[in-house]
């Protein structure tokens, strides 16, 4: 009996323990489960954290940009030299091109005294150019010295473009072979002329700003201003350092699937009596500062064996780009020889796209000219305009001859709205 009490009690001491450890491996197993429920919990919590305030700095950022370009927009030419210049309109170009245009001052005295300068005069007289750059009564004191004080910019500008031995990488290249990892804003420093960026260069603030970066006021004699005092059409008339070009941002506006196109209609290369022919200095220019042209179509109407095109006028580093056309532009809108409508209706607005126009034949030039000042479909893709506007100036008529048509102002007009819908339009030699 004794030994039976004994087995009874330890057996229920036994069943006791068993039940007491079961609950307690079920108490921990909850416990644990609450655990890696809390953790899950905690990190996707803080996941979600982490996006949105990703999201928030992304949006942030955004923001600061757009103020940055607006306040860029408005205050136009206000830059110390010893400050970075960092303006950048933007990097998706053609959705951000209705920006303002500010034109400089000097360009914008000559946008309001178009009468008083005598720029409205046409067949029966031809206006003169020059005479703002000779002496302070032809417009105001503060006009002529700014005139004056751009005047040496220009000439120091040249001097620095000239010596400008940084070695600048192709830049769509190196956007294509890095991706959107890349840094483009420190990859677009490298085309800056000067360390702190082109308006360093003019502390006049005589620049006008674009959607394409800054660029030369437009102003007579629609040359190089250095030709008022030489009246050298063939010399200081073929000076082409006095365009400018803000490369920075045309890097800036770039993306890794952005190609470079140039259209140039009037493509002789032997027309002019210079060593080099100026589209050629154009294209040297861009090269110099990483823009390289995928596609080069040269429209020219006078008839040239091609084998002389190709074998002794065009530079061997652009036979893999250039399209020799040689027949005329038409102005039709519909016609397919009107490189407006067949070849830059077919790129991208995200593609470099430079357009040139010389022709020699107003009857073309003008519509072809007015059309891309009219139609935004195709001003919305052009990015760079050049154009020898033949209209009736007392300084180059000797040379224009029967090609002149309209006034001084009617040019001025037809640039600075092109400038207004967003494409950088230039005075050509």
């Amino acid at each position: 009996k004794i030994e039976y009490k004994t087995m009874s009690c330890m057996l229920k001491k036994s069943i006791v323990y068993i039940v007491y450890t079961l609950i307690v491996v079920l108490f921990i197993q909850q416990r644990t489960w609450e655990t890696k429920h809390l953790v899950t919990t905690a990190k996707t919590m803080r996941n979600d954290v982490d996006i949105t305030r990703v999201l928030g700095n992304i949006i942030e950022d955004k923001d600061a940009d757009s103020q940055d370009n607006v306040s860029t927009a408005t205050s136009g030419t206000s830059q110390d030299e010893g400050q970075e210049d960092d303006v950048s309109i933007s990097n998706d170009k053609k959705e951000e091109k209705q920006q303002e245009y500010v034109p400089a001052s000097t360009e914008d005295y000559i946008m309001n005294h178009f009468e008083d300068l005598g720029y409205n005069n046409s067949y029966w007289k031809n206006a003169e150019g020059c005479p703002i750059w000779d002496e302070p009564k032809k417009s105001t004191q503060e006009n002529y010295d700014n005139l004056q004080a751009y005047l040496k910019e220009i000439e120091d500008y040249s001097l620095t473009l000239k010596n400008f031995d940084k070695e600048v990488p192709n830049l769509v290249k190196t956007m294509r072979k890095e991706g959107y990892t890349i840094d483009q804003k420190e990859l677009c420093k490298a085309a800056r002329p000067h360390p702190h960026g082109i308006k360093a260069l003019f502390p006049s603030n005589q620049l006008s700003l674009t959607a394409a970066g800054y660029v030369e006021p437009l102003l007579t004699p629609m040359r190089h201003p250095k030709f008022c005092e030489t009246r050298a059409v063939n010399k200081e008339g073929m000076r082409m350092d006095y365009l400018i070009h803000d490369f920075e941002q045309l890097c800036l506006n770039l993306k890794p699937s952005s190609m470079a196109i140039l259209i140039d209609m009037g493509a002789s290369l032997n027309f002019h009596s210079t060593k080099e022919p100026p589209i050629v200095t154009l294209l040297n220019s861009f090269e110099k500062f990483g823009f390289h042209f995928d596609h080069i179509y040269g429209f020219e109407i006078t008839e040239t064996n091609p084998n002389k095109v190709y074998k002794d006028l065009l530079p061997e580093k652009y036979l893999h780009s250039y399209h020799w056309i040689n027949t005329g532009v038409s102005a039709g809108k519909e016609d397919k020889l009107n490189p407006l409508r067949s070849i830059v209706s077919q790129f991208d607005k995200d593609d470099l796209i430079i357009v040139k126009l010389d022709i020699d034949t107003s009857d073309i030039e003008l519509p072809l000219a007015n059309q891309l000042l009219e139609d935004d479909s195709i001003n919305k893709l052009v990015d760079h305009f050049y154009f020898e506007h033949h209209v009736h100036m007392k300084e180059i008529a000797a040379n224009w001859n029967i090609a002149m048509k309209g006034s001084i102002q009617d040019s001025f007009e037809l640039m600075n709205g092109l400038r207004n819908k967003g494409v950088a339009a230039h005075f050509w030699v």
